[in-house]
Order: structure tokens, then C-alpha cells, then sequence
């Protein structure tokens, strides 16, 4: 299944990080305001630590698509900081005092960045990731890829209802996971590919990795 949507451009998967976000946030509005403090499914992190590490995730890949020369060998040395020990190390935080709506709008505004520079960058743009040297249209997906995977531990945690449409996990898998399987529905594979669910007759993974390297 995931072969057949093929490669997308830069701002094409551009539209994908928007559409993530943008259906992650109006999900999460649904929480419970007391909610925040639970655990995001199996991670150690809360849901609002999960939240702001998923906001990080979209400003780092965008950060590292903005620079004139992007560097190819090291992450923008923006400094991250742990607010308590395990929690995830963050350059992005969200004041506490403006609450689950201030978070999400946390949340809002790193999609938007990572879109709007996935959506302008050059095709011929290059810059680091420890899981491939990669191209706008690569990290636009990646951000796919943790919108819709982190928005399902958070649902986990919110105790909130959270399907994608197809056509997202789909096109991340088919830029990023080329070795899964493709006769198995979209989203439950891209769980199963992430370490999240089992498949029929493929165990939960406890490693795996992306391939953000541009495709042919």
C-alpha cells in the first residue's frame, strides 16, 4: 500500500506536516485540563513533557533546514534544557501558566514553522539528521512521522480517540520506512514501524530507525 503514493515535493509534504498538526491539535483540545500530568501511553514522559517534545521535534527540523548553509554534519546548536531528570531535552518549553491552550499553541507554531521552510527551502537543500543527511520534503515527513505517533501516546494518555486518514501515514512510510511491509494498512504499519503495535505476524520492534535520505 504505501508504494503506490511515491515521493512527495517540498511543498507538497509540506501540506502533510499542516494537516498533522493542525488535526493533532484540534484532537488534543478535547483533554481533559487536569489530564496533562499523566503519562503519554508507554513513555516516561508526561503528556504535556510529550507535547513540548513534539513541538521541539518540529522547530529542530525546521531550524535545521533555515540556515543560508545548513550544516550537514551536526544539529543547529540551539542549547536544550530538561525541566526535571527524564524528562525529554528540550529547547522548545511552554509556560505552564497559560495551560493546555498555551501549550497547543506551542505546538501550532513549530508545524508552522517546519511547513512554511519545508514549503520555501530549495529541493536541492541538504542538512543533517542522525538518521540521514536529508531534504525538505525528508523532514517535512519526519515531522509527519512524530506528529502522528506522538499524537497517539498523548491520546493514549488524554484517554482520546486518534486515527489518521491513510493518506498521511502512508506517504511517510513510503519516503521513510522503505523496508515496511506494504499489505498492511497505513496506520497500523507506521505504529508497528515506530515500535508502538505489533502486525500480524511481525512482532513489536524494540529498535528502529527512518531513512531520511533523499530517494531517487
Amino acid at each position: 500500500m504505501t508504494s503506490l503514493t511515491g515521493a512527495l515535493t517540498g511543498p507538497a509534504a509540506a501540506d502533510d506536516v499542516d494537516e498533522a498538526v493542525q488535526l493533532a491539535v484540534a484532537a488534543l483540545a478535547l483533554a481533559p485540563p487536569g489530564g496533562w500530568d499523566a503519562k503519554a501511553g508507554d513513555l516516561e514522559w508526561t503528556c504535556w513533557e510529550t507535547a513540548e517534545h513534539l513541538a521541539d521535534d518540529l522547530f529542530a527540523y525546521a531550524v535545521q533546514l533555515a540556515p543560508r548553509r545548513p550544516p550537514l554534519t551536526t544539529d543547529v546548536p540551539f542549547e536544550a534544557r530538561t525541566r526535571r531528570p527524564g524528562a525529554p531535552l528540550n529547547s522548545v518549553h511552554a509556560s505552564r501558566e497559560t495551560g493546555p491552550e498555551g501549550l497547543l499553541q506551542v505546538l501550532d507554531a513549530s508545524g508552522g514553522l517546519l511547513a512554511s521552510l519545508a514549503r520555501t527551502a530549495p529541493p536541492s537543500v541538504r542538512a543533517h539528521h542522525v538518521f540521514g543527511v536529508s531534504d525538505p520534503a525528508g523532514f517535512a515527513e519526519m515531522g509527519v512521522v512524530e506528529t502522528l505517533v506522538h499524537t497517539h501516546d498523548l491520546a493514549m494518555g488524554l484517554g482520546l480517540p486518534w486515527t489518521p486518514p491513510d493518506h498521511l501515514p502512508a506517504r511517510a512510510l513510503a519516503r521513510l520506512f522503505p523496508e515496511a511491509p506494504e499489505d498492511t494498512p497505513p496506520w497500523p504499519t507506521l505504529l508497528w514501524a515506530t515500535g508502538r503495535a505489533e502486525l500480524p505476524g511481525r512482532p513489536r520492534l524494540t529498535q528502529w530507525r527512518w531513512h531520511g535520505e533523499p530517494r531517487a
